[in-house]
Parts: C-alpha cells; structure tokens; sequence
C-alpha cells in the first residue's frame, strides 16, 4: 500500500494546525469540508472533492442537510464519506438542540430559530414539525409529523391533538419548511394553524406560535398577528 503523498500530508497538517488555533473560522468551507474527507480518503487530493460537493448542494449548508443518497451520487463518494459527512450534521443539531433544551422556549427564541433553520431550512421537501413544550415552557419533545405539504394531511389537525394529548402537552409551537425559500405563509398554513388553535384550546393546549423556515429567513405566524 503506497503511503499518502508528501505535499498532501503537509497540507492537510497546516489545515490541522489552523483550525487548532484560529478556530473554526480559520477554514473556509471548503477547506473543512476538505479536511473531513481526508479523513476516510487517505493518500488523495479531496480538494476538488470537496469544492465539486458545495457546487453540487449549492454550499456548507445543502451539502450538510442533503439526502445521504444525493451526496453517495457524486462521483467520487463512498459510504464512508457520506457517513462522515451525515455525522457531522448531525452533532451539529444535537448542539444547537441542547441549547434549546437549556432554558424556557419563549425566552430563548433565538436558539430555536438557530436550531429549526439548520434543521429544516434547506431540506428539499416539506416538513412538518410539533414541538412539545411543558407548563414552564420547556422543550420536552421535537417530532416529526408529516413529510408533504401541510394542506394534504386530512387527518393532521386531529394527529397534532391527539400526540398532545398523549405527551401531556400544555403547549405547543408548530413548525414546517418551504422548499422554495420563500417562508411566507400560504392561506393552507394559516388556515390549518387557525384550526389547530381552535381544536387545542378546549382541552387547554396551548399553540404559541408556527414558524415557517426557508433559506430566505423565518415567519413567525404569530409575530404577523395571523393567529
């Protein structure tokens, strides 16, 4: 088995010594998108690699919430590759989650935007999401509801109650994507949010708000005065 190209171990150990001590601002995208291929392609330039990827996904953050089928079909890519890549996204949400999970949803607003746009905001089909908070406010579950448009689930008004109710929520924050980008709020989405409201409020649950994501920003339903 060769050994790895001299100038490509160099390169890759000033990468090593950069993000050690600047941080990780000190690589640009490509280079820790890069760095991380190296590590499961041994002895090969993952330079080009690594620039084809953003090309492909239109950047650090498509390419990190791409479908792992769409990342194995650049040529190039192994399952290795792709695993090293899912996981790094991965560890990225679970962060962004626990510093959801530290203090009350209401007053740490801004660490849930953070989280649901990394989360959802560049995913290629719609999903929606329900957010399960306690009396105090606190995040106690992040589930997944339905992949689709969020007007074609005739059975999610009575779903979104019905888990509620099981979990014991006393709140609630409804949250989907707009593949499009574009996260302003469809009369479905208002309407849909309208009757969810309605359906909760005799049982005593509480919606705080729905948050739309897009990779144009966030609409808080809420905030617009639409419930």
């Amino acid at each position: 088995m060769s050994e790895e190209a001299p100038e490509n171990s160099g390169h890759r150990a000033r990468l090593r010594q950069r993000l050690f001590e600047g941080g990780p601002d000190a690589l640009l995208d490509h280079e820790l998108i890069e760095y991380l291929l190296a590590l499961t392609i041994p002895r090969v330039d993952t330079k080009p690699l690594a620039k084809t990827l953003l090309a492909e996904f239109g950047g650090i953050a498509g390419l990190l919430t791409a479908d792992a089928e769409a990342i194995a079909r650049v040529k190039g890519m192994r399952e290795t590759n792709v695993a090293a890549l899912k996981a790094v996204h991965a560890a990225a949400l679970r962060l962004l989650q626990a510093r959801v999970r530290e203090k009350p949803v209401l007053a740490n607003w801004q660490a849930l935007l953070d989280y649901l746009r990394a989360e959802m905001a560049s995913h290629p089909i719609e999903r929606v999401r329900v957010l399960h908070l306690n009396t105090r406010n606190m995040l106690v579950r992040d589930e997944l509801m339905n992949e689709g448009s969020i007007d074609e689930a005739p059975v999610y008004v009575r779903e979104v109650i019905r888990r509620a109710l099981h979990l014991g929520s006393a709140a609630l924050i409804l949250v989907h994507n707009h593949p499009s980008g574009d996260p302003s709020p469809s009369r479905a989405d208002i309407e849909i949010t309208r009757r969810i409201v309605e359906a909760g409020k005799p049982l005593g649950i509480l919606v705080h708000d729905h948050v739309i994501i897009g990779t144009e920003g966030h609409t808080s339903l809420r905030a617009k005065g639409l419930i």
